[in-house]
């Protein structure tokens, strides 16, 4: 059985909180030259890589710049930092709930993602952390949907993160999370909805498909105004948009998706205007270092259920629901 091979320190640092790119040579390859790899594999315009070579932005685990001649090494270990893309500001604050040597606890807000990928980099909660609370080792032990607000759980010390990830694995942490949605009088709650939840790569919207269930949610409904309701819902796994595919398939889909039931299209760079109505209420665990228990919950309140008019009226097209008729199906 190989080993699996020892990562070494990053010799780049960090730049606004976002640890640079790390790339290994795979074992076996043809290139004579480490740059012929670089320039055939990664999806870079003509002329990128010969440039960051030349300004000595490639470089090798004991920090030296990588050379165009350089002979092509199986395993070797590369860093360099990513042009980072032009982001808007997510002009809403994140708090930190709770601190310690081991955890931060944060109130992430709405359109703000947990951790840098794709277009979101700097505009992260993790870049952002790491920055306001000087720990450049801070590392997140789940995600959140970047639309959703609420509690994200990081870890200070990466050789504790494991112990942290599991308990989202082994699911032995408590989260709840509180959502507005269309009231419909005929739909029977509280109940547990079940289903195969499929997300494709490259596909926005997840969707339900048949075969064994490998998502599991508990909805209840915990009060309702004015053709609205407000959910209590408890996922019992973590699936990609669980709770937003399932209160959909109920009829009911959570106010400001848009993916859910149909898909609307992406919304604009700096368009901040109706937050989805998703929040991360609670996180209760008992912490698998220091074996205390933890319950933790967001301060933050969900607009369309406070204050309906002001979150409506920056989309003119957007109407109060009235209230459903008939029941939503059974899963």
């Amino acid at each position: 059985m190989r080993r699996k091979p020892r990562i070494p320190p990053a010799p780049l640092p960090q730049r606004h909180g976002v640890d640079p790119v790390r790339i290994r040579l795979p074992r076996e390859g043809s290139w004579a030259t480490a740059r012929a790899y670089l320039v055939e594999r990664l999806a870079a315009g003509d002329g990128v890589i010969d440039t960051m070579i030349g300004e000595g932005l490639i470089v090798r685990a004991d920090g030296r710049p990588l050379t165009a001649e350089a002979v092509y090494a199986p395993g070797m270990f590369l860093w360099f930092h990513r042009e980072l893309p032009h982001e808007e500001p997510v002009p809403f604050p994140l708090d930190v709930v709770y601190r310690d040597e081991h955890i931060v606890v944060a109130d992430k807000p709405h359109f703000l993602a947990t951790t840098p990928r794709g277009s979101h980099v700097v505009q992260t909660a993790l870049a952002r952390l790491r920055r306001e609370l000087d720990l450049p080792e801070l590392g997140a032990a789940h995600r959140l949907d970047r639309l959703t607000a609420g509690l994200v759980l990081f870890t200070v010390r990466p050789g504790e993160r494991g112990a942290y990830q599991s308990l989202f694995r082994d699911r032995l942490i408590g989260k709840e999370y509180e959502a507005v949605a269309p009231y419909d009088s005929g739909l029977a709650l509280p109940r547990t909805v079940s289903s195969r939840i499929l997300k494709e790569r490259g596909v926005m919207a997840a969707r339900e498909v048949a075969g064994e269930p490998n998502a599991v949610s508990g909805i209840d409904l915990v009060e309702h105004q004015n053709g609205l309701g407000r959910y209590r819902l408890t996922p019992r796994t973590g699936q990609t948009h669980q709770l937003r595919v399932h209160m959909s398939a109920l009829g009911v889909p959570i106010l400001g998706d848009p993916l859910y039931p149909v898909v609307t299209g992406p919304v604009p760079a700096g368009d901040f205007r109706r937050p989805l109505q998703l929040l991360a209420r609670t996180l209760e665990f008992t912490d698998p270092v220091t074996g205390r228990a933890h319950r933790f919950a967001s301060g933050r309140t969900l607009e369309a259920w406070t204050s309906y008019e002001a979150w409506s009226a920056r989309d003119t097209g957007v109407r109060r629901p009235g209230p459903r008729a008939g029941g939503a199906r059974d899963q």
